[in-house]
């Protein structure tokens, strides 16, 4: 069975409600990104980074799967299927897909402040937090890569990249890294799919599907069939 690996980003995500990471003016959910997706934010105001994700998933409670993220999980029939996200949502989770990466963290977790290896899962009933919420004896803070925080996962993202019988991009503008510089750990010869309605600018020989990720996944499916 060919390992088939796919990159997912904002796109995948938007067609089920979630708010895209940002817009072009800096602001996400009209608050400046700095003060809630950065280190220094959260330092200087925790409370309003708590409530900014407390706020995320109670939005994140209304969403539902789209056909993309269901037709990623159909891949799993005919492939060894990992999915590399940069979502924090769990909307492939919930999905069904068995292999997930988060690479910026994930937003139905909090973690440890004095041990971040310490993560805790939430619930809807427990989704709300703020700088005074304990779990297990712990203070918690989103389990979130910020801005000025390293990308723990890039390291094993990479490494799936390089093993990828087929490498799968959706649904991103390739302009935030670590994550879009995944594709240059494909392997020369690897087939590489990308769809994304407005595809940004990508190396020759990368098969282009200009459209959004739930009409993109249906054309997929079909030209993977080549391989199986």
């Amino acid at each position: 069975m060919k390992k088939l690996v796919i990159s997912t980003g904002a796109g995948i995500s938007a067609e089920s409600g979630i708010s895209t990471f940002r817009d072009a003016d800096g602001l996400w959910e009209n608050y400046p990104v700095m003060e809630v997706c950065s280190a220094d934010g959260f330092a200087r105001n925790p409370a309003l980074v708590h409530k900014f994700y407390s706020d995320r998933r109670l939005q994140l409670q209304q969403a539902q799967p789209n056909a993309a993220h269901l037709g990623l999980v159909e891949l799993e029939k005919h492939f060894d299927v990992y999915v590399i996200t940069q979502n924090v949502d769990d909307l492939h989770e919930r999905a069904g897909s068995k292999n997930i990466l988060h690479l910026h963290g994930e937003l139905m977790k909090a973690r440890a402040l004095d041990d971040e290896s310490l993560t805790f899962r939430l619930t809807p009933e427990t989704c709300v937090t703020t700088p005074e919420t304990v779990i297990e004896g712990h203070h918690v803070r989103p389990h979130i890569v910020f801005f000025q925080e390293a990308v723990p996962n890039f390291e094993p993202a990479t490494a799936l990249a390089a093993e990828a019988d087929i490498f799968v991009i959706i649904g991103t503008s390739l302009a935030v890294y670590p994550a879009a510089a995944l594709l240059h750990y494909v392997r020369k010869g690897v087939p590489v799919y990308y769809i994304d309605p407005r595809p940004a600018a990508v190396p020759a020989g990368v098969h282009v599907i200009k459209a959004p990720a739930t009409e993109g996944v249906k054309i997929l499916a079909q030209e993977l069939k080549k391989y199986y």
